[in-house]
C-alpha cells in the first residue's frame, strides 16, 4: 500500500451493480438472522445474550440504460461481557455497565448506462447506530441520536473515473472511564463534514506502458467538543503510475504520489516500485518498495481536555488528580517504508501458493505520553500529603501526542488455497512477525510504550459447497499480543493467546429459493480478549434464513 492514509493497508469492497443482480436472480432478496452468546466470564455469571438482524434489498433493470438498487437493514446486540478481575498492572478492570448496540440502516443506488460504455451512478444512504466506541482515553458511550449520512456520484468508462462524495456524521458521547476535572464524564459531541472530489485514468503507450494517473481534493469541517481550536482541514493529491512490460518474464511497475495536508507543513512525496519476474504465466516473483503515511489525526493536533487521572496512596488510598490533555499541532506525519520480497505461483491445476517476507520502518511514530510531571516543588492541587511523598516523574500533570521516533516491524507469511475437487475447497496460512525493534525514542521511553504484534498466527479451514448443502469450517490460532494505547501504563498488558474454532452449515431448498444456515463462532467457548482492554468473546450461535424472490 502506498500514499496517504494507507498505513495499515486498505479495504477495497466490490459489489455487483444493480443491472448485474437483476441478471443473474439476485435482485430481490431478504435476510433474517437471530442468535445468541454466552456471556459468562471468570468471577461473573450473566444472562445470555441475544442478537438479531434484518436486511433487505430490491434492484431491477428499467431498460436498457436505467437501474436501481434499494436496500435496508436493522441489527442489534445486546452488550458483550467485560473482564473481571485486575489487569496485568494490577489495576482493577473499571466497573462501568456495558451497553449493546441498535445500528439502523437505509440505502439507495441509480445507473444510468450510455450507449458509449460509460457508467454514471448516484448512490446514498444514512445509518444510525448506538453502543460503546472504544479510543485512546477510554470507551465512549454513544447515543443513540448518532448517524452517517453519504452521498456519491460517480462516472466510470473503461478505466477512466470521476467521482465526489460527502460523509456527514453527527453524534453525541458520554466517556465511560475518563472523567473531568468537575467529576463527571467527559462528553463528546461531534459533527463533522468530508467532501471529496477524485478523478483518474489509464492510458496504454505502445505495447510495453500502461500509464495511470490522478488525483483528488478533499475538504473536512470540525466542530468537535474535544478540540474546539479545531475547524476545517484541507488535503489534496496527485499519483502517476506506469507498468512497463519489459518482455514475457519482467514487468517493472514504478509509480510516485505527492500529497499536501494543510495540517502538515511541507508536501509529503510516496514512492512505490515493484520488479515482477514471470518465469510461467501463473508463476510470479516480486521485489517491491512502496511507502505511506499518516497524518496527525485531527485530535492529534488539537485535543483540549482536562481529566482526572485516579492513583492510589499510602493511608490515604485513591486520590484524583488533575491531568491535562492537549493536542499538539507541530506533529509530522508517520511514514511507513515497506519492503517485500514474495512470491505467488500455482503449483497444480487447482493450487495455489504464496509466500512473502517483510520490513516496515515506521518513522516518526505518533505517540500518546506523559511530558510534564508535578513534583515536589509543584504537588498536585488537593495533595494530601507533605510535599516530599509527591514521586519524582510518576504523577503526569501533561499528556501529548508526540513523534516519538523510529519502529521496525519485520515478518514472514506462508499460504496454501486447493480446491481438492469441484466441491471442497481447503486453505491454510501462517504469519510470524518479530518483536519491533524501536530507534530514536525520547528518553525515558521504552518498547513497552508502543504496541507488541502477536508473533504467530496461523489459520486452517474448509469450504463445501456439494448440492443443496454448503459449509465451513475453521480453527484460527493468535499469538499473546501487547498493548499499551489506553491511556497510560495502568491499563497496559498482554491479552493471552486463543484458539477460535468457527463453522457453519446450510441448506437450499426451493431451488435455491431459500437458504438456511447455522453459524457457529468460537465453539470451544473461550474467554477470547483480543485487546487488553477490549470484550470478552464467548461462544455465539445465530441461525439465518435468506429468501430469494
Amino acid at each position: 500500500m502506498w500514499g496517504a492514509n494507507a498505513m495499515s493497508g486498505v479495504v477495497n469492497v466490490l459489489t455487483r451493480s444493480p443491472r448485474e443482480l437483476a441478471r443473474d436472480g439476485g435482485g430481490n432478496a431478504v435476510t433474517i438472522g437471530f442468535g445468541g452468546f454466552n456471556p459468562d466470564v471468570t468471577g461473573r455469571d450473566e444472562s445470555a445474550g441475544t442478537l438479531f438482524y434484518v436486511n433487505g434489498s430490491h434492484a431491477t433493470a428499467v431498460n436498457d440504460k436505467w437501474s436501481y438498487k434499494v436496500s435496508a437493514g436493522y441489527f442489534t446486540q445486546d452488550a458483550l461481557p467485560r473482564p473481571a478481575g485486575t489487569l496485568p498492572s494490577g489495576t482493577p478492570y473499571p466497573l462501568y455497565a456495558n451497553t449493546g448496540t441498535s445500528q439502523p440502516k437505509v440505502d439507495a443506488r441509480v445507473d444510468y448506462d450510455m450507449a458509449d460504455g460509460a457508467r454514471l451512478t448516484v448512490s446514498g444512504g444514512v445509518a444510525g447506530t448506538e453502543g460503546l466506541i472504544h479510543t485512546g482515553i477510554g470507551p465512549f458511550d454513544v447515543d443513540n441520536s448518532s448517524s452517517l449520512g453519504y452521498a456519491t456520484v460517480r462516472y466510470t468508462k473503461g478505466g477512466r473515473r470521476v467521482a465526489f462524495f460527502t460523509n456527514l456524521l453527527n453524534g453525541d458521547a458520554s466517556n465511560l472511564l475518563t472523567r473531568g476535572v468537575n467529576g463527571l464524564p467527559v462528553e463528546l459531541a461531534f459533527d463533522t463534514k468530508t467532501f471529496d472530489i477524485e478523478a483518474g485514468d489509464v492510458y496504454a503507450i505502445g505495447t510495453r506502458h500502461a500509464l495511470s494517473y490522478g488525483g483528488n481534493f478533499r475538504h473536512n469541517a470540525f466542530d468537535i467538543s474535544i478540540a474546539p481550536d479545531a475547524e476545517n482541514r484541507n488535503e489534496g493529491g496527485a499519483y502517476v503510475q506506469d507498468e512497463i512490460f519489459l518482455g514475457n518474464q519482467f514487468r517493472w511497475l514504478i509509480g510516485g504520489r505527492l500529497d499536501k495536508f494543510s495540517s502538515i507543513d511541507g508536501a509529503v512525496f510516496s514512492p512505490r516500485t515493484t520488479f515482477m519476474y514471470k518465469p510461467a504465466a501463473d508463476q510470479t516473483f516480486r521485489v517491491s518498495l512502496n511507502r505511506a503515511f499518516r497524518a496527525p489525526s485531527l485530535i492529534n493536533n488539537h485535543l483540549n481536555v482536562n481529566i482526572l487521572t485516579p492513583v492510589t496512596l499510602p493511608v490515604v488510598g485513591l486520590f484524583a488528580l488533575p491531568t491535562a490533555a492537549v493536542g499538539n499541532p507541530d506533529l509530522e506525519q508517520e511514514t511507513l517504508t515497506a519492503f517485500e520480497i514474495g512470491y505467488t505461483g500455482v503449483v497444480a491445476p487447482r493450487t495455489t501458493l504464496s509466500a512473502s517476507v517483510y520490513w516496515n520502518n515506521t518513522d516518526g511514530s505518533i505517540g500518546f505520553t506523559p511530558v510534564v510531571f508535578y513534583s515536589p516543588a509543584a504537588p498536585p492541587p488537593g495533595w494530601p500529603l507533605p510535599p516530599a511523598f509527591v514521586p519524582p516523574n510518576t504523577l503526569p500533570s501533561r499528556y501529548t501526542y508526540l513523534n516519538l521516533g523510529t519502529v521496525k516491524d519485520k515478518g514472514i507469511e506462508l499460504g496454501v488455497d486447493t480446491a481438492l475437487n469441484p466441491y471442497l475447497s481447503a486453505f491454510v496460512n501462517y504469519s510470524y512477525q518479530w518483536m519491533p525493534e524501536i530507534e530514536d525514542f525520547p528518553a525515558g521511553v521504552t518498547i513497552n510504550d508502543v504496541n507488541w504484534p502477536p508473533e504467530n498466527r496461523f489459520n486452517i479451514g474448509a469450504n463445501v459447497n456439494y448440492m443443496k448443502w454448503l459449509g465451513t469450517f475453521s480453527v484460527n490460532y493468535t499469538d499473546e499480543a501487547y498493548w499499551q494505547d489506553v491511556l497510560d501504563a495502568r491499563f497496559a498488558g498482554t491479552t493471552d493467546a486463543f484458539t477460535l474454532v468457527n463453522g457453519s452449515i446450510g441448506y437450499r431448498w426451493l431451488n435455491e429459493k431459500i437458504v438456511t444456515t447455522l453459524k457457529l463462532t468460537n465453539i470451544g467457548n473461550q474467554e477470547v480478549q483480543q485487546h487488553i482492554f477490549g470484550d470478552i468473546l464467548r461462544r455465539q450461535v445465530v441461525g439465518e434464513v435468506r429468501f430469494g424472490f
